[in-house]
This record gives C-alpha cells, sequence and structure tokens, in this order.
C-alpha cells in the first residue's frame, strides 16, 4: 500500500480533528460565564475606555480655549490626544484579555486523573 502523497505527517487525521473540536466544545461548555455577555461586557469597556479620555480632553481643551486663547485649538489638539489615550487604552485591555485566554491551561497540560 502507497503512502497518501496528499497527507504529510503534520496534517491531522478526522478523528484527530474531531476530537480537538469535542474538546474544545467541552471546555467551552464547562465556562462559568456565557462567552456572548462577556463578549458583550468586553465591548463595553472598550467603548468607555475611548471615550472617556476622548471626552475629558475635549473638555480641558475647551475649557483653556475660553481661558486662555491663543493661536490654536486646545480643544483640537487634546480631543486627539484624548483619543489617542483612549485607543492604547482600549488596546491594553484587548491584548491583556487575549493573553488571559490563550494562556488557560488545557485539560491535556493537567492531565486527565
Amino acid at each position: 500500500m502507497k503512502p497518501d502523497p496528499k497527507r504529510t505527517p503534520a496534517t491531522p487525521t478526522l478523528a484527530e480533528q474531531v476530537g480537538a473540536k469535542a474538546s474544545r466544545k467541552l471546555k467551552a461548555r464547562r465556562r462559568d460565564t456565557p462567552v456572548v455577555w462577556f463578549g458583550l461586557g468586553m465591548m463595553g469597556l472598550i467603548g468607555w475606555s475611548v471615550v472617556v479620555p476622548t471626552l475629558l480632553g475635549a473638555a480641558l481643551g475647551l475649557w483653556l480655549d475660553k481661558h486662555h486663547p491663543g493661536g490654536h485649538s486646545w480643544t483640537l489638539a487634546l480631543l486627539v490626544a484624548g483619543l489617542t489615550l483612549g485607543c492604547l487604552n482600549a488596546w491594553h485591555w484587548v491584548s491583556k484579555e487575549d493573553e488571559a485566554m490563550h494562556d488557560e491551561p488545557d485539560e491535556k497540560e493537567q492531565g486527565d486523573d
């Protein structure tokens, strides 16, 4: 019997693929928090982490423009600075959650008793 040229040793068999999908499904069912609600909560957290610094920057810029008028707009400059700070903050939260998701130990690593 000839070896299949399409299948390399790194390609998982059908049984391995089914087993991997089944273990992922069981792992998802064992989670304490529903994934949909977690995702919506994370979207809210990311939204507020961008909106709050942006609005604070705009408010501070308006105050500076009113009390210390000059040749340039503090409002626009601080609005962009707040937006940048908010986006960096959101990126931090997303990368932290992504790292936490990928650091969860699998059942293979824990060992079955």
